[in-house]
């Protein structure tokens, strides 16, 4: 009896080529989006016009809250395009992700058009996967870490 592709990939194919590959895109696409995003509140809003769009929708800690998700989606961007401690920065933009669908999104249903979570959802689930799988070979990790085996 035949088995098919899908029932025999196992662990080791996921040190595939193509899986680095497909990881370093997924890097590179979301921590530009991060960078976008953080970019936008620390220059082009301002940090103060930040802050007062944080209390206007209630985020508890506003200049606090502003401040640290600002600084983790430029820094945290930055380290996934780089590939630079990603299961770390993963970790951190997964909390500011669910932090904006908690406190800002999910009230507004799905669409992204009616301030919905769709976005969101997408770079919290991104950065999850990312925090999981780290950089691939593809990446400053393994060349400042070296490669740890699984």
């Amino acid at each position: 009896m035949a088995t098919s592709t899908v029932s025999r990939i196992t662990a080791p194919a996921l040190n595939t080529v193509r899986t680095d590959v497909a990881l370093l895109i997924g890097r590179v696409v979301v921590g530009v989006v991060f960078i976008a995003h953080g970019w936008q509140k620390l220059v082009t809003n301002g940090m103060p016009a930040t802050v007062d769009g944080f209390t206007a929708m209630g985020i508890p800690l506003p200049e606090l809250s502003a401040w640290f998700t600002a600084l983790v989606e430029v820094v945290g961007g930055a380290a996934l395009v780089l590939g630079l401690l990603v299961p770390l920065a993963g970790l951190l933009l997964a909390v500011v992700s669910g932090g904006a669908l908690a406190f800002v999104h999910l009230e507004n249903g799905l669409f992204a058009a009616d301030g919905g979570y769709e976005l969101v959802l997408v770079l919290l689930a991104a950065s999850l996967m990312l925090a999981g799988l780290g950089s691939g070979r593809f990446a400053l990790d393994p060349m400042v870490f070296g490669r740890r085996r699984r």
